[in-house]
């Protein structure tokens, strides 16, 4: 089974038919299938707060979905601690040449950690810090 990190633009994308990558998103679940999924909670929080003013109907999508993506045995979500928090802000810090978010910090840190190499992500930060940016057009 496949292990992917998964970026906040993976499950804003797998919400929206009208996301420009939605179509991309699915074709590629479909081809890593089956798949387990490692992700953080401030990741989730970054999709929760994209659609905070996306209506009801998007807020309501979200919310269940973070709630189901809980349940998933496929699904293993890093909680944010103090000491992850802590070390992101260091990595953030330390990094002042790139462009990368705190999560992002966090992210790697994760991927790092359980040696996980490919992210369902669009943004380039991820392949700056030297991981597979999966849904990036350019990797085909």
């Amino acid at each position: 089974m496949a292990v992917v990190f998964a970026d906040a633009g993976y499950f804003i994308a797998s919400l929206n038919e009208d996301d420009g990558l939605h179509a991309r998103v699915e074709a590629i679940t479909r081809r890593l299938a089956p798949l387990e999924i490692v992700t953080t909670q401030m990741v989730l929080v970054e999709v929760l707060n994209y659609y905070s003013d996306a209506g009801e109907r998007f807020r309501t999508l979200a919310a269940q979905m973070i709630l189901d993506l809980a349940d998933n045995s496929n699904v293993e979500i890093i909680p944010q601690t103090d000491t992850q928090f802590r070390a992101a802000v260091e990595r953030y810090n330390s990094r002042r040449d790139q462009t990368w978010s705190l999560t992002d910090c966090a992210s790697f840190m994760v991927m790092e950690e359980q040696n996980i190499t490919d992210a369902l992500a669009h943004d380039r930060d991820f392949e700056q810090a030297g991981f597979s940016a999966l849904l990036r057009v350019d990797r085909e």
